[in-house]
Protein backbone atom coordinates (compact mmCIF):
# COMPACT_ATOMS: atom_id res chain seq x y z
CA UNK A 1 0.00 0.00 0.00
CA UNK A 2 0.80 3.24 -0.73
CA UNK A 3 0.71 6.56 1.19
CA UNK A 4 -0.62 9.07 -0.67
CA UNK A 5 -0.21 12.10 1.90
CA UNK A 6 -0.51 15.06 -1.00
CA UNK A 7 -4.28 15.24 -1.40
CA UNK A 8 -4.74 15.28 2.36
CA UNK A 9 -4.72 19.40 3.91
CA UNK A 10 -4.98 20.60 7.62
CA UNK A 11 -7.69 22.45 8.21
CA UNK A 12 -5.98 25.56 10.35
CA UNK A 13 -7.52 25.79 13.90
CA UNK A 14 -9.72 28.71 14.20
CA UNK A 15 -10.86 30.56 17.55
CA UNK A 16 -13.21 32.37 18.00
CA UNK A 17 -13.04 35.48 20.77
CA UNK A 18 -15.94 36.71 22.00
CA UNK A 19 -15.65 40.23 24.28
CA UNK A 20 -18.83 41.09 26.30
CA UNK A 21 -18.99 44.82 26.67
CA UNK A 22 -20.69 46.05 30.29
CA UNK A 23 -22.29 49.14 30.54
CA UNK A 24 -21.80 50.49 34.23
CA UNK A 25 -25.49 50.16 34.88
CA UNK A 26 -27.56 52.07 36.78
CA UNK A 27 -25.99 52.50 40.09
CA UNK A 28 -22.98 54.34 38.39
CA UNK A 29 -25.60 56.65 36.94
CA UNK A 30 -27.46 57.11 40.29
CA UNK A 31 -24.40 57.99 41.56
CA UNK A 32 -22.99 60.74 39.10
CA UNK A 33 -26.39 62.48 39.36
CA UNK A 34 -26.57 62.31 43.09
CA UNK A 35 -22.74 64.10 42.74
CA UNK A 36 -24.76 66.23 40.25
CA UNK A 37 -27.09 67.31 42.97
CA UNK A 38 -25.33 67.68 46.03
CA UNK A 39 -22.59 70.16 44.03
CA UNK A 40 -25.56 72.04 42.99
CA UNK A 41 -27.23 72.62 46.37
CA UNK A 42 -23.93 73.40 48.12
CA UNK A 43 -22.91 76.07 44.93
CA UNK A 44 -26.72 77.44 45.85
CA UNK A 45 -25.57 77.99 49.52
CA UNK A 46 -22.21 79.10 48.76
CA UNK A 47 -23.67 81.87 46.49
CA UNK A 48 -26.54 82.71 48.66
CA UNK A 49 -23.86 83.19 51.62
CA UNK A 50 -21.67 85.49 50.03
CA UNK A 51 -24.41 87.47 48.95
CA UNK A 52 -26.06 87.77 52.35
CA UNK A 53 -21.98 88.73 53.55
CA UNK A 54 -22.05 91.18 50.55
CA UNK A 55 -25.36 92.53 52.01
CA UNK A 56 -23.98 92.91 55.26
CA UNK A 57 -20.83 94.73 54.62
CA UNK A 58 -22.59 97.23 52.66
CA UNK A 59 -25.51 98.29 54.71
CA UNK A 60 -22.42 98.70 57.58
CA UNK A 61 -20.97 100.83 55.55
CA UNK A 62 -24.01 103.01 54.00
CA UNK A 63 -24.67 103.19 58.58
CA UNK A 64 -20.81 104.39 58.61
CA UNK A 65 -21.13 106.89 55.33
CA UNK A 66 -24.56 107.94 57.43
CA UNK A 67 -22.69 108.14 61.30
CA UNK A 68 -19.86 110.38 59.48
CA UNK A 69 -22.36 112.85 57.90
CA UNK A 70 -24.10 112.95 61.19
CA UNK A 71 -20.52 114.02 63.30
CA UNK A 72 -19.93 116.65 60.23
CA UNK A 73 -23.04 118.12 60.78
CA UNK A 74 -22.48 118.23 64.71
CA UNK A 75 -19.30 119.64 63.92
CA UNK A 76 -20.66 122.27 61.69
CA UNK A 77 -23.02 123.15 63.80
CA UNK A 78 -20.67 123.28 66.88
CA UNK A 79 -18.38 125.73 65.12
CA UNK A 80 -21.15 128.19 64.45
CA UNK A 81 -22.21 128.45 67.88
CA UNK A 82 -18.67 129.15 68.88
CA UNK A 83 -18.53 131.93 66.66
CA UNK A 84 -21.65 133.30 67.65
CA UNK A 85 -19.88 133.70 71.34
Amino acid sequence: MTDNRSDYQERPVTHTTIIEKRSGGSGTTIAILLLVVVVAVAAFFLISSQTSKDNAVSTAAQQVGDAASDVGDAAKDAAGAVKKD
